[in-house]
């Protein structure tokens, strides 16, 4: 069953209503243009705040609530054993998009040379998603990629793992 999305969802100032597989009154979950591993997806608060501390209670406990379940069903249906959850609070953390997020990252047994790869893939050009999506708006890409393996999804690619996300999310217990 799609979603019922009545308005554009923001992610900062980029409209990912599409990309969107799954919404609380506080939260939604999104899939990501470049994602890192198979399964990087993104829990962000609807209200567009840079940092976790302008949260109020309701949207920190609903986020985090989010998380773990989003978490949960990557976890299952991407094969993982593990998880990295990351929020980058604030521009000198790293944060590309003023927007609080989450990233969930499924992980398996020897899916990157070493571990902590992961961090220093989120902090470098990689993990700029503010970059990506604004390229993507554009509709251009750098010619010059730090990791050329990974290019940008088309917005049909992410739709589709948007709708069997949704799918999935349905068979997760709230």
């Amino acid at each position: 069953m799609p979603l019922s999305i009545t308005k554009p969802i923001l992610f900062g100032s980029f409209t990912v209503t599409s990309q969107v597989f799954h919404l609380t009154s506080h939260s939604y979950a999104f899939v990501n243009l470049k994602p890192i591993l198979p399964g990087h997806v993104l829990v962000s608060p609807i209200r567009r705040v840079p940092r976790l501390h302008d949260l109020t209670a309701a949207e920190v406990s609903d986020l985090f609530q989010e998380v773990q379940r989003v978490g949960r069903m990557v976890e299952r249906v991407f094969h993982a054993s593990a998880l990295n959850i990351a929020i980058q609070d604030g521009s000198d953390a790293g944060q590309s998009v003023p927007h609080v997020h989450a990233h969930i990252l499924p992980r398996k047994p020897a899916d990157l040379p070493n571990t902590d790869d992961i961090y220093k893939e989120l902090d470098g050009p990689a993990g700029d998603i503010g970059q990506h999506l604004e390229h993507a708006r554009k509709g251009a890409f750098p010619t010059v990629d730090a990791d050329e393996a990974r290019h940008p999804r088309t917005a049909e690619e992410m739709n589709k793992e948007a709708e069997w996300l949704t799918k999935e999310m349905e068979k997760e217990a709230s």
